[in-house]
């Protein structure tokens, strides 16, 4: 599993008007040190300022465009936000669309109604619809059919969708994290990605600095790996 984060960091996490004073982030964040982000190692400044903007967002509850290269831990961030939002006790489910069919993404996200294609014997539920009041983590979001990001902007925008060869609105209450490790900018100009879609997903960006940016997190991520490797195989060996 890929790691990006936080071992032995407690920044100073600015105040967030009428939800949290500097104390009581300050406060969590020791905590979170050794609760939330056990799997996210590292204590340089940049992998800090990530674990920072986490703690901001988390709580409420806006869209989050988490880019970075491949193997940074973008979904080891996705659900910390999780885990420390109001919809921790609900659903986190993800989809990678780089890997899933494009002709099956749609079907996958929002369901799909008896006979809406050959092979639909039934009616399907979707994961937006089973991850209602949940959080939906897009993996590699720039993969995504242009036919497919009209439906998600929808709902984005009405939080409501329509199950493929279906005609009613159905309304859904959910978070959605995107994650991608291309250049959208460059996507959009290029007509493989809508802008509008870009703007209703970057409403708060975090970038996932590769460990070559971050070299002193290094001797951190030996450590772990040589004991969490250690306790598996009933061994012990001397980091």
């Amino acid at each position: 599993m890929a790691t990006a984060g936080l071992i032995g960091c407690s920044p100073k996490f600015p105040a967030l008007p009428g939800e949290f004073d500097e104390e009581t982030l300050n406060l969590r964040g020791e905590v979170l040190s050794t609760s939330m982000f056990e799997e996210i190692v590292g204590s340089s400044d940049a992998i800090c300022g990530v674990t920072a903007q986490v703690l901001r967002v988390a709580p409420c509850d806006a869209t989050v465009l988490i880019t970075g290269e491949g193997g940074t831990g973008k979904e080891l961030i996705a659900r910390a936000i999780h885990k420390m939002s109001r919809r921790s006790r609900s659903v986190f489910t993800r989809m990678n669309c780089a890997v899933t069919p494009p002709s099956l993404i749609a079907a996958e996200l929002f369901g799909y109604e008896k006979g809406a294609f050959t092979g639909a014997n039934q009616r399907h539920a979707g994961r937006f619809e089973v991850a209602n009041q949940g959080t939906m983590f897009l993996d590699e979001i720039g993969e995504m059919p242009s036919e497919t990001q009209v439906a998600l902007l929808r709902v984005l925008q009405e939080r409501e969708f329509e199950r493929v060869g279906g005609t009613q609105s159905i309304p859904v209450d959910i978070r959605v994290i995107a994650a991608t490790n291309c250049d959208l900018p460059t996507a959009i100009r290029s007509g493989k990605f809508r802008l509008d879609l870009f703007y209703r997903l970057n409403v708060f960006p975090i970038h996932v600095p590769p460990l070559r940016e971050r070299p002193e997190d290094i001797l951190l991520l030996a450590k772990y790996f040589i004991e969490r490797y250690a306790a598996k195989a009933g061994k012990r060996f001397e980091a």
